[in-house]
């Protein structure tokens, strides 16, 4: 029996080809890896022997050569494939252990130029892997060092593997290589610009099993992708949930609008408060006071480092997660002595950018599209009313919380606080009357952000709260009808001339 091992890393190599030699198997090795195991005393057939040619074009060329490959992809209950290898002297080759270049790595390093990223383009493993993962009923494929031990223990015990377990590794193998494609043709897709590619791969590897998906009756894993920006360290508490990431991407993502102190509450997907204060702990507090039952049980996302203050005021109500860019010691002391609360680092919150892409699965494929990232086409005062600075603020605040909502949607503000949140209605005017009705604060002096246009009865609705400024897209063919009710009720209105769908 010969193998044919070639790895990047040598992590457990020695030990598991010293337990092949130990079985009687030939080895053949190439470069590092063949001088790693002559190192460590154990004879090894350079693959030139085998070839009749010496690694070329600086280590590009090693393996490419029909008798490794023929060794590697002949049927060996196939007389035809038996005759054509004996009459070029070729021997079979009936395991491939290989680890490919660390190109993912490579990608990641700050100082890697172009030049070195492309070097780090495997050639010849991956084809040494797939052609022993599509021969995998008589060859052996192994790409994960998880794999060595329980390997080396069935051959010890039994002789061979089993080919249930051939085409299990095998099955590895093929994940393996696309992932590695997957990762390079993104790599080309962000270096010339290419947004929406032809041929699409996302690549994604298993970070984490989770106990259970939305509901308890259905299973999820949590994958994540290279190109991380969050990397967020879990400081305390349980492991995350399919909920909890779910809840902390929508509140990390409007958490990235804000620049000035912020907190953001949300729950189930969606923000149930959201402010800005002088303090974090200020705009915690009234982050709070926006809606004290629905946070309860939600996750906090905080764009400052949390200090005591904060972390007292945190510790007073039962919540999911705190996510921030640090925690004081002081603050981890109050925080950790709460079992049940996860808490979430992310050093580099302040420095990220949202994505430039999203995608969300449809009928037979996925949906991708930019980014909504921006927030205004313009800024038109179209009725009679002026609107002061104060009240331009909460509107730009609104504005950029109403981004973030399940349409339709409408949000209340003042002084840089949630007052009012209506989401996910189907009807526009409903989600302002939730937004209003479900309010405990005084109403009058706030702002209305409306995500997409309305007709005459939000105006209508807005009356008796005594609120005297909103803030749409405008766009309908009832823009005039509006204006002019507008103007009757001494309402500003406030065109962007862009609409913030969100579904």
């Amino acid at each position: 029996m010969r193998a044919l091992i070639s790895v990047y890393d040598k992590t457990g190599i020695v030990e598991f080809t010293q337990g092949l030699v130990d079985l009687g198997w030939e080895i053949l090795s190439t470069g590092g890896t063949q001088k790693c195991l002559e190192e460590a005393g154990i004879a090894v057939t350079p693959v030139e022997d085998v070839t009749s040619y010496p690694d070329m074009l600086g280590g590009r060329v090693k393996t490419l050569h029909p008798a490794i490959h023929g060794g590697i992809l002949f049927k060996r209950d196939n007389e035809e494939h038996r005759q054509t290898l004996a009459e070029h002297d070729i021997q079979g080759i009936d395991m491939v252990v290989n680890s490919l270049y660390p190109f993912e790595e490579t990608v990641a390093k700050v100082d890697a130029t172009h030049a070195d990223i492309i070097e780090k383009i495997d050639v010849g493993g991956p084809s040494m892997i797939r052609a022993a993962a599509k021969n995998y009923q008589d060859v052996t494929i192994i790409v994960e060092q998880a794999d060595y031990d329980w390997v080396l223990s069935r051959l010890q015990e039994n002789g061979s593997l089993s080919l249930a377990e051939r085409q299990t590794l095998a099955g590895k193998a093929f994940n393996l290589t696309a992932y590695y494609d997957a990762q390079i043709a993104a790599y080309f897709n962000r270096t010339n610009e290419v947004a929406f590619p032809e041929y699409l791969t996302l690549a994604y590897k298993t970070s984490q099993s989770l106990r259970y998906g939305e509901n308890p009756h259905q299973q999820a894993a949590y994958y994540s992708s290279s190109q991380k920006k969050y990397n967020f360290k879990q400081l305390h508490g349980k492991e995350l949930s399919y909920n909890n990431l779910n809840d902390l991407k929508a509140c990390l993502d409007l958490l990235l609008e804000f620049e000035e102190p912020t907190a953001v509450a949300v729950k189930h997907a969606n923000p149930c408060g959201v402010a800005i204060g002088a303090t974090l702990a200020e705009a915690y507090q009234k982050a709070h006071d926006c809606d004290p039952n629905s946070i309860f049980g939600g996750i906090i996302g905080l764009n400052r480092p949390v200090d005591l203050e904060t972390a007292q005021l945190l510790s007073k109500t039962f919540l999911e997660i705190v996510a921030a860019p640090e925690f004081s010691e002081e603050a981890l002391a109050v925080l950790q002595a709460k079992k049940n609360i996860r808490l979430l680092e992310i050093p580099t919150l302040g420095d990220i950018k949202p994505n430039n892409l999203q995608f969300k699965e449809t009928v037979d494929g996925l949906l991708l599209q930019e980014t909504d990232r921006k927030l205004f086409e313009k800024w038109e005062l179209m009725t009679e009313r002026a609107i002061t600075e104060e009240e331009k603020q909460d509107l730009i605040f609104a504005w950029k919380v109403c981004k973030h909502i399940a349409s339709n949607a409408m949000v209340v503000a003042k002084n840089g606080q949630t007052y009012g949140l209506g989401h996910g209605e189907v009807k526009r005017v409903w989600a302002l009357e939730k937004s209003l009705e479900r309010s405990e604060f005084p109403l009058e002096g706030a702002v209305v952000a409306s995500d997409a246009f309305f007709f005459k009865d939000t105006i209508d609705t807005l009356v008796d709260y005594g609120i005297k400024v909103i803030i749409q897209p405008g766009g309908s063919v009832k823009d005039a009808e509006v204006i002019e009710a507008a103007n009757q009720q001494d309402i500003s209105v406030i065109f962007t001339g862009m609409r913030h769908f969100k579904h």
